[in-house]
């Protein structure tokens, strides 16, 4: 019988506990503080994140987890969820915290045999978690990192800082290391900018005004611009290097995840689209001017003390669409002089 309208979970007899990370990078920056907030819940637990690939890396550079468990892409389907479900199940977790909003969350806790599962009541899981926190109209308003945050403490958990300060977990001799491997004679500071967004076109400023704004940066800051994004943004970065006068060095798809995370941290300043990258430099503290059009800074705005938002005020946006169905006028709206202007304002911050 499953024990409905339950909240907060028990402080005894919890010792291993399994958090079910999000997907996307950005997502799973923002539910740090969630993490870390269960970790000061139970202290002495042993606790393991499953996430996927893509995102493993920002649970292993940054939470307290013991243990990330990959959900590998050949257990993405319905023989592999029952397959993941019963390694977990040897694992024998007293409690599952569901992060991630889907069904299928909920369903690889219970056939885990998971006797605690927790999350929100979201796409129509409600049933199969014995402690359902209910996601009102003001939560889904709210920024991410309060969203998962809210979570966690309607189960008990302790409020914790949304704060990150991430540079503090970065080793500096290593993440110098990742930026001479890439770039090994350059002595002059580096600017990234990141002119893709995974979720889709929508979300990505045009990539010759990147462009244009990359042969400033060069000629106002003297720096070395580099961009970065994974495999699918190559192809939008190489238009960027191509429509540029100056040099830049395209490594997008050409790092993993952790050296792009490195490079970030030892960049003098980071210019990109609403994207996981661009939650990566804010939550490093690192200077950060974002672009926003299709999408809406007050749920998902880079954390940190180092950004600033440039986005045009238009009847449609945000539309949350991944491919504009108009005339795109959020991101036309924006010009290289708004970056630029963004740009030296938060560098003279600094």
């Amino acid at each position: 019988m499953l024990q409905q309208g339950k909240k907060k979970l028990p402080r005894q007899g919890i010792s291993r506990i399994l958090i079910r990370g999000t997907n996307w990078v950005g997502d799973a920056v923002m539910t740090l503080p969630a993490v870390a907030s269960v970790r000061t819940a139970y202290p002495r637990a042993h606790i393991s994140i499953l996430a996927k690939p893509l995102v493993s890396d920002v649970y292993k550079l940054f939470s307290s987890a013991d243990e990330i468990i990959i959900y590998r892409k050949e257990l993405d389907t319905a023989p592999g969820v029952i397959r993941l479900a019963r390694i977990l199940r040897k694992k024998k977790f007293d409690a599952a915290i569901l992060l991630q909003n889907a069904i299928e969350a909920a369903i690889i806790a219970f056939v885990a045999g998971v006797k605690i599962r927790a999350g929100y009541n979201s796409d129509g899981r409600g049933l199969l978690l014995t402690h359902s926190i209910k996601r009102t109209e003001k939560i889904k308003k709210a920024h991410h990192v309060a969203y998962y945050l809210e979570m966690v403490n309607a189960l008990g958990c302790p409020p914790v800082s949304q704060e990150m300060y991430l540079q503090a977990k970065i080793n500096r001799v290593t993440a110098q290391s990742v930026l001479r491997t890439f770039i090994p004679l350059e002595e002059k500071p580096v600017a990234v900018i990141a002119p893709g967004a995974i979720y889709g076109p929508a979300k990505r400023w045009f990539s010759e005004r990147f462009a244009t704004v990359a042969d400033n940066l060069k000629k106002d800051f003297d720096c070395r611009v580099i961009l970065l994004g994974g495999g699918d943004d190559w192809g939008i970065a190489q238009q960027v290097r191509e429509q540029a006068s100056t040099d830049l060095i395209n490594l997008a798809g050409k790092t993993t995840l952790r050296e792009a995370i490195y490079l970030i941290s030892q960049s003098l300043l980071f210019i990109g689209n609403d994207s996981g990258l661009m939650h990566i430099a804010g939550a490093l503290n690192i200077p950060t001017v974002a672009v926003f059009g299709s999408t809406n800074p007050v749920t998902t705005s880079p954390v940190g003390e180092k950004t600033i938002i440039v986005r045009k005020e238009v009847p449609c946006s945000p539309c949350l669409e991944k491919t504009c169905p108009t005339d795109f006028r959020c991101m036309d709206a924006v010009t290289v002089d708004d970056v630029l202007a963004a740009v030296h304002d938060i560098l003279k911050r600094d």
